[in-house]
């Protein structure tokens, strides 16, 4: 309990702001708005450049280059980052303003999202690494809402407004939550914002009561090993304190850096021997199928505790990545995970519990004869029933 009571004046440095009553000033870790007058806002982004929010019609401040003032309320934006589209989402503005994303509709779980890329509205300009920026220019979009910095003189050159939404440091929990508050401004839906930081905000009060009775604290890891590379979540990341404050043990607080920071193998497999609960970035339809499907992509992890009998490893579902309009849902599920035996009952949403090994394949007679059941059941369904079900 003193250990929780200490973690939450931390929290609350990571968002500092005056007078609430003048909210002329707002930080939110490295973010920043500062309310100058009725006609001017400025805003620091993640890459530490000032922009000026300006109403539409008002006069154009002085000392700014074209790119760097954004009229509001803004009406197109492209976004890079699923967290980004999320925040439209809070602020209800994304059906009215999105027209561009860099994941193709068939890797999006928002619905909102693959009706505006069916009907034309959106458009997948390409993938981060690959944007057609002829097909960005076409969809006109006034501002740019992305983590790559590199991108910023072809956006300068094309007279596109670029906000970086991302910084060398990973977000703490508090700027994870507050985030909506930076976004707000360029939209004019400052009191959506307020509402779903109170949201959420209540939610991890509930759950940090709740889980302060917890008697065990599970060790808890959150990360993977890829062919060159090993990454982590760093314990300054909003991931490492919520497992501190649902009276977890995250076994990477001592890493300070960026989200997916790289580390030692050597580290990763010092901690392994005490985790009794793993993250790993892989979903499903990226291999996390099982232990030994782990095991047999990264042999050298299969002796880490939760690999082995009676340990739990968890995988992301492919929705958590887009669901950061739910973060108190997400919250609640993490803290059932750690604490399964406080939240009886609970189903999971978000993350996949694996199995030790793989299901058994069935035989091919066997497959095709439930694969022309399965189409025969599906021929009675309405098409609503066949939308819900996907």
């Amino acid at each position: 309990m003193i250990l929780i009571v200490m973690i939450f004046p931390a929290l609350s440095a990571c968002d500092r702001s005056t007078d609430p009553k003048k909210k002329s000033f707002l930080q939110i870790g490295a973010f920043s708005v500062t309310r100058v007058n009725d006609t001017l806002t400025l805003v620091r982004d993640g890459a530490g450049r000032t922009l000026a929010l300006v109403p539409r019609g008002a006069p154009a401040p002085e000392g700014y280059a074209p790119t760097m003032i954004i009229r509001t309320p803004v009406r197109r934006v492209v976004a890079y980052s699923a967290f980004d589209v999320a925040t439209l989402n809070v602020l209800g503005v994304l059906e009215d303003t999105l027209v561009g994303v860099t994941q193709p509709v068939d890797k999006w779980y928002v619905d909102s999202v693959i009706r505006g890329m069916k009907s034309g509205k959106i458009a997948w300009i390409g993938y981060p690494n690959a944007i057609d920026f002829e097909l960005l220019k076409k969809q006109r979009p006034e501002l740019v809402l992305t983590w790559d910095p590199s991108i910023i003189p072809m956006c300068d050159e094309l007279g596109i407004a670029c906000v970086i939404t991302t910084t060398p440091v990973a977000m703490c929990l508090s700027a994870r939550m507050s985030f909506v508050k930076f976004l707000a401004p360029f939209f004019g839906r400052e009191k959506e914002a307020d509402a779903y930081f109170s949201r959420i905000s209540a939610a991890l009060s509930d759950i940090r009561n709740r889980t302060a009775s917890a008697f065990e604290k599970p060790k808890v890891m959150w990360g993977d090993i890829y062919e060159k590379r090993v990454l982590v979540e760093p314990g300054n990341a909003w991931i490492g304190e919520l497992v501190t404050i649902v009276n977890g043990g995250y076994l990477f607080k001592d890493i300070y850096g960026t989200s997916c920071i790289e580390i030692s193998l050597e580290r990763f497999l010092y901690s392994g021997k005490d985790a009794d609960i793993y993250f790993t970035y892989r979903t499903p339809e990226t291999g996390a199928t099982s232990k030994q499907a782990l095991a047999r992509m990264n042999p050298i992890i299969a002796g880490i505790k939760p690999l082995g009998p009676g340990g739990r490893v968890y995988a992301p579902l492919p929705i958590y990545a887009q669901s950061g309009d739910k973060l108190d849902e997400i919250f609640l599920e993490l803290a059932a995970i750690i604490h399964p035996d406080l939240y009886p009952g609970y189903e999971l949403r978000y993350f996949q519990p694996l199995p030790d090994r793989d299901p058994v394949q069935k035989n091919s007679r066997q497959a095709h004869t439930e694969r022309r059941a399965a189409t025969k059941a599906a021929q009675g369904h309405t098409n609503a029933e066949k939308g819900a079900a996907r």
